[in-house]
Parts: structure tokens; sequence; C-alpha cells
């Protein structure tokens, strides 16, 4: 498997500390270093600035949120950090949700598995160094009626650069299949598994691809507790923070987060969750979570429960395993990273 993990610039530990960590990741022999775009740093300015300052990994933007951007501005972005990295850069593009897209972007989030498809369309064009003209659903390039005519960028082409999709719901997932070459997944449980790939494979399939032709990128945090007792008190926090994704995570009404649970086997607890989030009562949505659903979507434990974990994922199909690092400190936090990528290289030496 290869290896990675995701930053956000500036958030919470500070962008000089942020910038240390992923320098320091390369140099532990780190494959991948995403970026996050939520609702607080972009990643494109980080990405460029990580591009000049690191030599071996690849750069991924993780992710370009639909509805931020027009396709055309994506692909100029995503041509730039190519040639400022030399070939190390990863697009992973994402349809956010209601409540970031509507209530702090002002557009409309709705029918993002086309705006998803149209999109990518656009971006390939731009890629392959042809001149953009389009005709779909959401997007019309020249704009009817107007006095533009079709155009090329003058930068690129750049035809190689992945397209990662980062999906959640099954007609999103089944459109990654179908166009994208890689995966960004989250709320990922490997004995769930079907509930995901079941629509990934179907876009594979009529695209007359493989499982092979797709990058399976999974994330999750990974901690160590050096016994059973350790393991027990890390559970306990991160179940609110669980009960945050599954009744907090989006609007009222739409939540990816607690779909993808309830279609992989916590239906009746993640709709509680949410009812009791969304009443203000948060203590008791945490209560709700189980330790089998915090244990299941993260790699916490003890480090052979960590390694057996891994190779659960390995085998579920995942080939790129992106890694959050638990920790107070900057150090602490690298050196759960290395703990981590060593047990990822002995697994893949076995």
């Amino acid at each position: 498997m290869r290896t990675a993990t995701t930053i956000e610039a500036g958030q919470e530990h500070g962008w000089r500390e942020t910038l240390d960590f992923a320098l320091e990741a390369e140099s532990l022999g780190l494959d991948i270093c995403w970026v996050a775009e939520a609702w607080g740093s972009d990643a494109p300015s980080a990405l460029g600035y990580l591009a000049a300052r690191t030599d071996r990994m690849l750069l991924g933007s993780g992710v370009v949120q639909l509805g931020t951007r027009t396709p055309v501005a994506i692909a100029q972005a995503a041509l730039t950090l190519a040639e400022m990295s030399e070939g190390r850069f990863l697009l992973g593009l994402g349809p956010s949700g209601p409540q970031v897209i509507e209530g702090l972007h002002g557009v409309p989030f709705a029918a993002a598995h086309a705006r998803m498809r149209e999109t990518v369309e656009i971006i390939r064009l731009a890629f392959a160094g042809e001149k953009i003209s389009y005709s779909g659903t959401r997007f019309q390039i020249p704009l009817p009626g107007g006095e533009g005519r079709p155009m090329r960028l003058s930068i690129g082409p750049g035809p190689d650069i992945p397209i990662y999709v980062a999906a959640m719901s099954p007609k999103l997932l089944q459109l990654t299949g179908e166009v994208a070459d890689g995966w960004l997944g989250t709320s990922f449980v490997p004995e769930g598994s079907a509930a995901y790939f079941t629509h990934l494979d179907a876009g594979l399939a009529a695209s007359g691809r493989s499982r092979a032709d797709l990058d399976v990128c999974q994330g999750a945090e990974v901690a160590f507790a050096e016994d059973e007792d350790e393991l027990r008190r890390m559970v306990v926090p991160r179940k609110k923070k669980l009960a945050f994704s599954l009744g907090g995570m989006g609007s009222a009404s739409t939540n990816f987060y607690n779909n993808a649970y309830s279609r992989q086997g916590w239906a009746e607890v993640a709709a509680a969750v949410r009812e009791r989030w969304q009443a203000g009562d948060r203590d008791g949505a945490a209560a709700l979570v189980t330790d089998e659903m915090v244990l299941g979507t993260t790699l916490i434990g003890t480090e052979p429960m960590v390694a057996t974990r891994l190779s659960v994922w390995r085998d579920a199909g995942v080939d790129t395993v992106r890694l959050y690092p638990a920790g107070d400190t900057l150090d602490a936090r690298l050196t759960t990273l290395g703990r981590a990528l060593d047990l990822v290289q002995a697994l893949d030496r076995a």
C-alpha cells in the first residue's frame, strides 16, 4: 500500500507547524500529502508552497470543492501546480455539501452529480490542450449569445494529471468508477465495504475498466495504545467527534456521513445520534456511539491491532492508506506517523 496524509494550511496547529509536519513526513518516506480545503484555508496556495519546499512526495488537492471555482479555473490551478511540482500533482475534487456550498459560497448545491461529471469532462478537455467548447446541463462554454469563442489554455497540456473524486453517495461512487483515476474515501469500514465497492465497480464496468484502474485511497486516524486500558480511554473522546460527523456535518436534512454509516450497518444508531445532536443533546448523542463504530472506522489500537487492521484494509481493496496521526505535539504526531509507516512497510514486505 502507498501511504498518505492530509493537512490543512493553518488549521489547528498553525501554518509553520503544519509545514514542518509535511516536510518531516516526506523525510520519513510518506508517498502523498493531500491538502484539504473546507471552510478555512484554500488548497492551491498551500500546494504551491509545498511544491517549492518538497522534492519527492506527491502533492494533492484533497479536495477542491465544486462550485467554488469554474471548471477551467480548477484546470488552470491544476496545470500550474503540476508544472511547479515537476509532475507530482494529483487533482482531488469533491462536491462538499449544502452548508458550505450554499451557506458560505452562495452557490446552489443541487445536481452535484451532473456538476461533477461535467466538471471532470471540461477539465480533461483543458488538460488535453484542446479548444474548450462544451454544452452541458450545468456549464455552457463559451457562453451562448455572447462574444466569446472557444479558447485553449496557454499553459500545459497535462493529460497525465490524475483526477481523484471524493464520493460517498451511490450515484457519485458510480460516477467515480466511470470517470476518475482515484477515489478519496472516508467513513470506511472494511467489513461493510460493499456499500462503496458495489457502486464503484458498477461505474468501472460501465467504462470498461477494472479495480486495477482506480486508486482506492482511504483515510483514518491512527493512534497507538500501549494496552487495552489505554485503548478504552482513547475511544471515549472520539465518540464525540463521530457524533458530530453523524449529527452535525451538513445540514438538518443532508448528511453524507450519516448516510454512509447507515449503509454499512449502523442505520438505527446513526439516526438516533443525529436526532439527539440536532436537538442539542451533544453528550447524549456521543453516548449512543459504540466502541465498535469508533474502532471500525479508525486505525486505533495497540501496535499489533493496528498492524492487523492495516492488513484487513489492504485485503478489502485499499491501495493507499491516508493516515491522520494523533498526538498533542508535532513530535508526537510525527512519532505516530513514523510507527504507522513502519507497519505499512512491514506489511508490504510480508
